[in-house]
């Protein structure tokens, strides 16, 4: 077993920390009956969603082998032949937002399907583990945030928790609802923070498809296909499919399905593609941190999946990076380090958190600053704003008279520090770290440290807690980096 394996293994035996999340999901395994099919829509298609605007826009269900399928959206009518196993497929637009809502017609035959109040916007998938799953009546300000939720023209749907051995077509929910106090409450505090925000900068619809579930590993939300295509990643599969080899393998394989790979692509990802899209967000990563050499490749590696699938080009993925936590100990900075390598991916852009957590709580209740951060970097690098939608991010290290002189990027309207500045280390070429003495001088931080001469690598925020404070004057932090001798 090579070391990818057995990391895995390692994973698995010590469980995800956030499966602690004090949301009551059941753990099911999908069975998929076997029926005749009847005319029929995908099940995330329901009264009062959003399609996606400016895009190619697959509409798609069931009905009798054979039989003939008449679509109508927005003026227009697409037809379709059921193929053998019933399954039909239109596509319509791309189609601009505004001039709603629509309605949505479906015949075939004597049967027909009718919706309602369908709006045209922009969809973002909100993925991940437990701090995406994280529900508005667990975040700050519950209590009023929850009673101000009253926004008609930005929708939710949320895709039950279903693990998987091959891809699903379908879910149970009860559809598409107008953001209101009473639905909003166990949704994705994260999520609906970001679409809140999009929505008042944007003034169009917004479609919010919740997907993710706490404690869960980048490998369940990942397609086997693609694990299979990387040497990384087939001993892994190989492992988890064979048969438990001890009754403390198989008891935890019972107990915690969604840690098989591609798992939760099969079990609730798949039944969502291809329906048109804005972009992805994402917030996972505590329960890949004892693996952070491979999560660079493994987020890349998903991202190009999830594109290559939608069939929508490389549409926006937008990450949040672990937030502060004492006992994430040194797997944490690597970890985030490694949240950042996944931006040479294209299209993508990321939510610095350093500055939002609890010494001892995983799951940080400030939610509203997480969903505007992504918001903002949605505003750049899908909508192509020319806006400040980032903290600092280091640029270049120079050394001048016994001193290092950082240089960033993404400094807007200058750096920042409330107080002393913080959270800078220093270290000469035997790479033993000192405390850096750190002060801003204009766009440059320069850092020196006693008993470092001749500086060679400089880190910021190389800590599971950090408590460094540089910002940028619009009150975005600098993320975490080490620089290489």
């Amino acid at each position: 077993m090579n070391l990818a394996a057995r990391t895995f293994v390692s994973a698995l035996t010590l469980l995800a920390i956030t499966a602690t999340a004090p949301l009551a999901v059941a753990q099911q395994t999908a069975v998929e009956a076997k029926t005749t099919p009847t005319l029929s829509l995908a099940s995330i298609f329901s009264d009062h969603m959003v399609l996606q605007r400016d895009v190619k826009l697959p509409i798609w269900g069931h009905a009798q082998p054979g039989a003939k399928v008449e679509v109508q959206l927005a003026g227009a009518t697409k037809e379709a032949t059921a193929d053998a196993d019933g399954k039909w497929t239109v596509s319509f637009g791309p189609l601009k937002a505004g001039g709603g809502p629509l309605e949505l017609s479906v015949k075939s035959g004597d049967d027909a399907v009718h919706m309602t109040d369908v709006l045209l916007g922009d969809v973002w998938v909100a993925s991940g583990q437990s701090n995406m799953e994280w529900p508005m009546k667990a975040t700050n300000d519950a209590e009023s945030e929850i009673a101000a939720a009253d926004w008609p023209e930005i929708r939710i749907v949320d895709v039950p928790n279903v693990v998987a051995d091959a891809p699903l077509d379908s879910f149970k929910s009860a559809g598409w609802q107008p953001v209101k106090p009473e639905n909003i409450g166990d949704f994705s505090a994260v999520a609906y923070f970001f679409g809140r925000d999009l929505h008042k900068e944007l003034n169009v619809p917004i479609g919010l498809i919740g997907c993710n579930w706490g404690g869960t590993q980048m490998e369940a939300w990942t397609s086997r296909e693609a694990l299979e295509s990387s040497e990384t990643f087939k001993d892994a599969l190989a492992w988890a499919d064979k048969e438990p080899a001890t009754e403390e393998e198989k008891k935890q394989r019972n107990d915690r399905p969604m840690d098989k790979p591609a798992s939760l692509f099969n079990g609730m990802l798949s039944a969502v593609i291809p329906y048109g899209i804005r972009g992805a967000i994402w917030y996972q990563g505590e329960s890949n941190a004892g693996r952070h050499g491979q999560y660079a490749e493994l987020s890349k590696l998903m991202i190009a999946d999830w594109r290559n699938r939608w069939g929508q080009g490389e549409f926006p993925f937008l990450l949040v990076q672990l937030a502060a936590w004492e006992p994430g100990g040194d797997n944490w900075p690597p970890l985030r380090e490694a949240q950042t390598e996944t931006l040479e991916s294209p299209n993508t852009g990321m939510a610095v958190t350093t500055d939002i957590g609890d010494p001892q709580d995983i799951h940080p209740r400030n939610k509203q600053d997480v969903g505007k951060r992504l918001a903002l970097a949605a505003r750049k690098v899908a909508y192509g704003e020319d806006i400040v939608y980032s903290g600092p991010v280091f640029k270049e290290l120079k050394v001048a008279d016994g001193k290092a002189h950082v240089t960033f990027d993404q400094i807007g309207g200058g750096l920042k520090a409330e107080g002393d500045l913080k959270g800078f280390e220093v270290a000469g070429a035997d790479g033993k770290f000192a405390p850096g003495n750190a002060v801003i001088e204009g766009a440059e931080v320069i850092v020196s440290a006693d008993g470092v001469s001749e500086p060679a690598v400089v880190r910021y925020n190389w800590a599971s807690f950090p408590e460094g404070n540089l910002f940028n004057a619009e009150g975005l932090p600098a993320g975490p980096f080490r620089t290489k001798k």
